[in-house]
């Protein structure tokens, strides 16, 4: 049988190596393909109370031309949202298409045998959905909804736009992700846009498919004639009695590959797409919604022409079929002209058509036919056609080669491959045609070298495990024939990580469903830490044995490989081969006494240890800290780099062989405490190791070591004495120091690039220590302290110690020296030699244990070079909960409009607007008011103190000279009963006002005044000067406008303060002074707009003007010097690789990080892996590269101008002068995203330093220099503030003044743009997201602006977004917002724990409320519940109405618990409480406990 592609072996086909689906009447795909073959209709016929519930009124139902049938997909609504981190309330409001489509994914990914998260490539999603009517019939039932929820979070979660998006960001899929809208053909357009992308090279994996379903489900519908819908409720293609189609619903998703990768990477191939088409009707046809003959005939034929095959090598074709009176006559017709009419035969292709069985699946047609297609294929058996009896008279099918069945039949091929056609075409005339081939013949599973095999399962949940352990039992039942290393592999490499763990250890597919079946043969494992950190731990003389790691030696190739590096460089240094010594041919006495010689011992335990550890870490343990006991130690410090493998072999030799030439000598273990056991020693006796709290080692001579043991005995303390032959660790190692000395200085000693704890100090090695040969003298004469050392690696509880060499003696020193009540997870490599167990089946053990324990260690390499294939498996079992806003019936059916949602989609661009009005002439009485007033310095300042005074005003005032002593004062006036109404900021005005004054000044007393706010509702106006740019003419002082973005944020974070932000400009001295002080104390005492600016007898109002994108792009030098400021950030390198794209530049990234030197960079990729920052930097610096542009890295502090000063001048040296300059410098770490309580000058310092202060030290660079421009990348946080984001606020507003002010002065053209969330990188909310590529092409149409300026640009509207409430939604009646139903309580890991008391037991209504969830327990993690930054921000303004109490946004963060919370609330009010108030309250709790 020849394949047809073999004629084009040169053309690169796609495999579908993974499929997913769900059908009306199949919720899997074995039930959807048995009711295929069977011919089954899944049609439901709908009763009254069905329609009722659908909100079909009585008259309507009764109506004779009222179709009762549905094809219903069972449990629609329904939804695993734990799983894919969804709150509840989140779930229920996106439309349930959506979460079918993301089940869906994760289906067909494990489907495949493939996890993302481990998949090097790109992988891409091509989605598509049908029209919300979820969200419709949502809003129809529940008007409100738009106000309490948002018209733009509902746009999000039910957009069609964010289909595919929303799988990417939920599964970290980082190939494009593009949802297609093509109508009914959308599913099979988005496969043949996968294949393309995949035969481009811009995807590696791809997922395409739809979802459809259509609410309420259970309607029916009304029978109009000639529309396409059929009058009793069946699809008959075909047939003489086709009258129409039927709506169906379901999903299908395939996932492809480039069929070369996928046999070379040994996947299950399910079929192979040999080529596709998609093309559009055009105006030649009758109406925009009719089908053409010349459309499909075309698509078709270059399908078949791309695919390189004949008509008569297709033997089936899966048609759209819609059964329509129309439609099918022409199908026909345009396959007979495709296929050549007769002249390939009559009768010999089937045509079906899976509409007869499901109904029409709308955007998920095209791929449901797919999967029917392939299940074909692979069962090699052509479905019946349901409901044919006999053909349609107006089909011409003697015109051609098909036919129908109303039978099943068998797809022999006739001797041929066996390939079929699908076609999919959409209203609108986007016809799709896809041909398929059977799946090459399957390779051969290969016998593993694996004696020991570990079946891993994960899941969310212990029922969900559960469920997992028995579907892989069924699965192993039903097919035994499994390879049982290619199941162990495919679970190891193709499925995610969950909290809840289990591995079995097994030999064959009957061991492994017995084992699956008793969990007492299971090991198990939970935590959501799947990053724990792993101690190597060494251990020293006396552990050693003959035959130590001999099975792994014959059976690991990378343990033999360094094990065998090890003994032959050591054999110089020993005379002999090791590998005799550790495993000789014959065992016995005499070899184990040639293993205790020390000169052997030493070297040996090396070995085995440094393969050992070389072992773990080829599996993916990499160790966060090492620890080694004596000897062990010279393994730690040769991983991290202290010495090369072959002189740590050759030091360990020496040491060895000098240690056996000294007078032998005794150690003794004893059970005391070192301060107890240090007065008992006799002379010639010292401690030698001190192993713990109450365990110590005694070394001297045989004398002093007999005496001392007496004695113990004779106290009745416990003491053991050690098999060795020297006292190590004392007085008798004296004499070898010398000459050890001089060995190691004659080596290369470099510090180390592993931390790991000296046995010297008992803490970190420092890099003085390491490189030190005195050091490794001392370490060989003084005592051991492991015991320190443990009890410092103990400090974080989430390590996990790994004993890397033989036994266990370490990990049981590790739990000896663990604080009581805890229990540190300690494993070993190797087994003892009295255990049953051989080396490979206790590593293989150990390496499942790792991995329960959360280590990350990836147990498929266990296989090693093995060729090991991905096999299907069951998929995770989903614990699915109905989330429905539709339940409990829905709004009756009407022809009403439903409301329109805002457009989230687009970019809009803004420009800042100010909205003119006269100033109030005349402040009114202040009578009765209480004033805090931060007076600046200057006479202005003091006048509109008295002007206050004057009005009534009970003023305090604060001078700014008294800054320091803002706290203590605000203090003494609470503690006075004396709360101020309203605040005027005047600090801001005092002629010197810097950052200090201006910006920590205000941050300052927003700290202080912050537990007054909380019972006390307060107005703060912050008075500036030049932080605004309004008419284009005021003098700005930019570092003031730091003020007004800090505003933004206030509010946010103290719900009872009341914002203002008002610029002036100063009047000229003696003139109009009263005037101006009258009109601003007139604004101090309104309650007025939060941003304005006073101009003479104008008073101006902030608000933003949108503006059309622009229409012409600026054109920018090819080849041209262009500096990115940031240029190795976020940002900055996304810039970069645009700019690379466009114009080939010569590019200079300036970043305070440092990238090796060009011609170091390969080896730093070679040491380093690909997760390593440096790296991932180096390697898209290459790309840049590689793309065309000349690429130079400059490491400057931009808050240093120095710096950027000689960046400059390099550049220049390099280069030549530069063309443009981009600022998109954003570091500052977490300081970026601080709550103001936390905000300190320490902690703000990075972020005001790498943007203001950066941005200024640039300019000043650039004077002289005449770049033709400067374009300034700032954030949406300057106009939008956030919640933790005062600092940031305030540094991007100061950037955007300070830009305006450049514009006014500089020669250069100066632009600023307030972005949204350049979309590069993770962890950012998706709407709000705008991609590189449309931001670059945005922004260079600003560039084409003659004068500069500043814009805002945000994804959707910004009036919507400046309209979002941030501390969570009410309704009219100030009550919470309500929508939906509260759901169980997802699977955690931790256990339900029920409040205790009231405080803790109405927090957990405030977090059951806001989540959406029936019950919180007091140790439940707010973010494994769902929760986010913006239910945050909720929660805690929730917390302040009910308790009247400020807790700062990082108490949420860093123990997201009730529990905690509780004890947050009570010791804060404990500030504010008397000493036995505050003993009742604690207690209360403690009895709680």
């Amino acid at each position: 049988m020849t394949r047809m592609s073999e004629q084009h072996e040169e053309v690169e086909r796609i495999a579908i190596v993974g499929l997913s689906g769900r059908f009306p009447g199949a919720r899997d795909l074995d039930t959807f393909w048995d009711n295929l073959r069977r011919g089954a209709d899944a049609r439901r016929t709908l009763t009254d109370a069905e329609l009722e519930e659908a909100g079909v009124p009585r008259a309507l139902r009764e109506r004779p031309d009222w179709v009762r049938a549905a094809y219903v997909l069972d449990e629609a609504t329904h939804f695993d949202a734990g799983l894919f981190g969804f709150s509840p309330r989140e779930a229920e409001l996106m439309d349930p298409q959506q979460r079918l489509f993301l089940e869906c994914a994760q289906e067909a990914l494990e489907h495949a045998g493939y996890d993302p998260e481990r998949f090097k490539g790109a992988v891409s999603v091509f989605g598509s959905v049908s029209l919300s009517s979820y969200l419709i019939r949502a809003l129809m039932r529940q008007p409100d909804m738009l106000d309490t929820v948002g018209s733009y979070g509902l746009m999000v979660a039910n957009d069609k736009d964010y289909v595919a998006t929303r799988v990417s960001h939920r599964l970290n899929l980082r190939g494009p992700s593009f949802t297609v809208q093509t109508a009914c053909s959308s599913s099979l357009v988005a496969i043949h846009l996968a294949c393309q992308s995949l035969l481009s090279g811009e995807s590696d994996l791809a997922l395409a498919g739809a979802a459809s379903v259509s609410f309420p489900q259970t309607s029916g519908y009304l029978y109009q004639q000639g529309m396409i819908l059929s009058p009793d409720g069946y699809c008959r293609a075909f047939d003489e009695q086709a009258q129409g189609t039927v709506r169906g619903a379901g999903a299908g998703i395939v996932v492809l590959k480039r069929l070369s990768d996928a046999l070379r990477d040994r996947d299950t191939v399910h079929a192979v797409i040999l080529g596709s088409a998609v093309n559009n009707d055009g105006s030649s046809k009758v109406g925009y919604t009719a089908p053409s003959v010349e459309g499909q005939t075309a698509v078709i034929s270059e399908a078949m022409a791309i695919a390189g095959v004949e008509p008569e090598d297709i033997q089936y074709v899966e048609a759209h079929g819609t059964g329509t009176s129309i439609g099918d006559p022409i199908e026909v017709a345009a396959l007979n002209q495709a296929f050549g009419g007769k002249r390939v035969g009559a009768k010999r292709c089937a045509l079906g058509s899976l509409k007869a069985n499901i109904g029409h699946l709308d955007a998920a047609a095209g791929v449901a036919g797919v999967v029917k297609t392939v299940l074909a294929l692979k069962h090699r058996l052509i479905p019946p056609m349901a409901h044919f009896k006999r053909p349609n008279p107006r089909i011409d099918f003697d015109g051609g080669p098909f036919y129908v069945s109303a039978e099943a039949r068998p797809w022999d091929g006739g001797g041929q491959t066996r390939r079929a056609g699908i076609s999919s075409f959409g209203i609108g005339g986007t016809n799709a045609h896809l041909v398929l081939e059977e799946a090459p013949a399957p390779q051969q599973a290969t016998a593993s070298k694996k004696p020991w095999h570990v079946l891993t399962l994960s899941a969310r949940s212990a029922a969900a495990l559960d469920e997992a352990t028995a579907r892989l039992a069924s699965h192993l039942e039903h097919h035994p024939e499994a390879a049982l290393a290619d199941v162990a592999y495919t679970l190891q490499a193709g499925r995610r990580t969950y909290e809840h763990r289990r591995a079995v250890l097994c030999r064959d597919v009957a061991e492994a469903r017995a084992a699956l079946g008793d969990a007492r043969r299971a090991l198990a494992g939970s935590g959501t830490n799947l990053q724990r950190p792993v101690v190597f731990l060494f251990s020293g003389q006396g552990t050693q044995h003959v035959g130590m790691g001999r099975a792994l030696y014959e059976s690991e190739p990378v343990f033999r490989k360094h094990l065998d590096a090890c003994a032959d460089a050591l054999k110089p240094h020993l005379g002999k081969d090791l590998r005799e010594v550790l495993y000789p041919a014959q065992g016995g006495e005499e070899t184990e006494a040639l293993l205790r010689r020390t000169e052997l011992a030493q070297p040996a335990l090396f070995a085995v240890e440094y393969a050992l550890a070389k072992l773990w870490m080829y599996l993916g343990i990499e160790p966060e800290a090492m620890i080694g006991h004596s000897l062990g130690e010279y393994v730690a410090a040769c991983l991290a780099g202290v010495f090369s493998l072959e002189d740590a072999l050759k030091l360990v030799a020496v040491r060895g062989r000098l240690m056996q030439s000294l007078p032998s000598g005794a150690m003794l273990s004893v059970h005391l405490p070192e301060a107890e056991l240090t007065p008992l020693l006799p002379p010639g006796a010292s401690l030698g190791a001190m192993n713990g709290p109450a365990l110590q080692v005694v070394s001297g001579t045989e004398e002093a070591v007999s005496a001392l043991e007496k004695a113990l005995a004779g106290r009745g303390v416990e003491a053991r004495r050690l098999h060795t032959s020297h006292a190590f660790h004392s007085a008798m190692m004296d004499p070898v120091l010398e000459a050890f000395t001089r060995e190691v200085s004659s080596l290369r000693l470099s510090p180390p690039k592993l931390p790991y704890v000296s046995n010297l100090t008992g803490t970190w090695i420092t890099a003085e220590q390491a490189t030190d040969p005195n050091t490794w003298a001392k370490h060989l004469r003084q005592p051991v302290r492991f015991g320190e050392g443990a009890a410092l690696l103990l400090g974080n509880p989430e390590r996990v110690f790994l004993e890397v060499g033989p036994g266990h003696a370490l990990g049981t020193l590790v739990r000896r020296s663990a604080p009581a009540g805890t229990h540190p997870t300690v494993l070993t490599s190797l087994p003892q030699p009295r255990d049953a167990q051989d080396a490979a089946q206790h590593a293989t053990e150990t390496a499942a244990r790792l991995w329960l324990a959360g280590a990350k260690i990836e147990l498929a390499k266990l296989y090693g070079k093995e060729p090991r294939r991905r096999v299907q498996l069951p998929a995770y079992p989903f614990q699915r909960e109905r989330y429905d806003l539709l339940k409990g019936g829905v709004a009756p059916i009407s022809l009403s409009k439903p409301p329109v949602a805002e457009d989230g989609s687009r970019v809009e661009l803004s420009v800042p607007a100010w909205k003119r009005t006269a100033a109030a002439p005349v402040a009114p009485s202040l009578q009765g008011q209480r004033w805090l007033v931060l007076e600046g310095a200057g006479a202005l300042c003091s006048r509109l103190t008295e002007r206050l005074r004057a009005g009534g005003a009970d003023v305090v005032s604060v001078e700014a000279s008294r800054q320091e002593s803002l706290r203590e004062q605000v203090e003494r006036l609470r503690t006075e009963s004396w709360t101020p109404d309203r605040i005027a900021n005047l600090w801001p005005l005092s002629p010197e006002a810097g950052e200090e004054l201006v910006l920590h000044g205000l941050l300052d007393l927003a700290r202080a005044i912050g537990p007054d706010v909380v019972n006390h509702s307060m107005a703060l106006s912050v008075v500036t000067c030049g932080a605004q740019d309004v008419t284009g003419e005021e003098p700005l002082t930019p570092v003031r406008a730091t003020a007004q973005g800090a505003c933004r944020v206030l509010p946010l974070e103290y719900p009872g303060l009341r914002c203002r932000s008002i610029d002036v400009t100063l009047p000229q001295e003696g003139a109009g002074t009263d005037l101006w002080v009258e009109r601003l104390v007139a604004e101090l005492a309104s309650d007025g707009e939060p941003v304005v600016a006073l101009r003479g007898p104008y008073r101006y109002t902030e608000s933003f003007e949108t503006v059309p994108a622009p229409a012409t792009a600026a054109s920018l030098k090819e080849g041209g010097v262009y500096l990115i400021a940031g240029g190795l950030g976020r940002v900055g390198l996304s810039l970069a690789e645009q700019l690379a794209s466009a114009v080939r530049p010569k590019l200079v990234l300036l970043s305070r990080r440092a990238l090796p030197a060009p011609e170091e960079r390969d080896a730093w990729l070679a040491g380093h892996g690909a997760e390593d920052l440096v790296s991932r930097a180096i390697e898209r610096v290459h790309a840049l590269e590689r793309a065309g542009a000349q690429v130079l890295v400059l490491r400057a502090e931009l808050g240093d101008a120095g710096q950027v000063e000689r960046a400059l001048q390099a550049a220049e040296s390099r280069f030549g002068p530069v063309d443009g300059v981009f600022f998109a410098s954003g570091d500052g770490g977490k300081a970026a995203m601080t709550p103001v309580s936390e905000a300190t000058r320490e902690v703000s310092a990075p972020v005001l330093r790498g943007r203001l202060t950066g941005l200024m030290n640039l300019a000043e660079a650039l004077k002289g220099r005449r770049p033709a421009f400067v374009a300034v990348h700032s954030s949406l946080t300057a106009v939008l503030g956030g919640f933790g984001c005062a600092v940031l606020a305030a540094a991007h507003a100061g950037m955007d003044a300070f830009v305006a002010h450049q514009a006014r002065v500089s020669g250069t053209r100066w632009y600023s743009v307030d972005w949204d969330v350049w979309g590069v990188g993770t962890g950012f909310r998706p709407e709000a997201v705008i991609a590189p590529d449309e931001g670059f092409r945005l922004l260079l149409g600003l560039l084409a602006s003659p004068t500069g300026g500043r814009w805002l640009a945000v994804r959707g509207a910004l009036e919507a977004r400046r309209r979002t409430p941030e501390a969570g939604s009410t309704s009219a009646d100030g009550a919470p917002a309500k929508t939906g139903q509260r759901h169980p309580r997802p699977p955690l890991a931790n256990a339900y724990v029920a409040p205790r008391e009231e405080t803790e037991q109405k927090l957990a209504d405030i977090w059951q409320e806001l989540l959406g969830i029936e019950q919180v327990g007091i140790t439940d993690n707010f973010f494994e519940l769902g929760g986010h930054s913006l239910l945050g921000v909720q929660v805690l303004a929730r917390v302040r109405e009910a308790f009247r109490v400020e807790l700062p946004l990082r108490a949420l963060f860093d123990s997201p618990t009730v529990e905690v919370m509780a004890l947050a609330i009570v010791q804060t009010r404990a500030s504010e409480t008397d000493a036995s108030t505050l003993e009742a309250l604690l207690a209360e709790l403690e009895q709680q406990g």
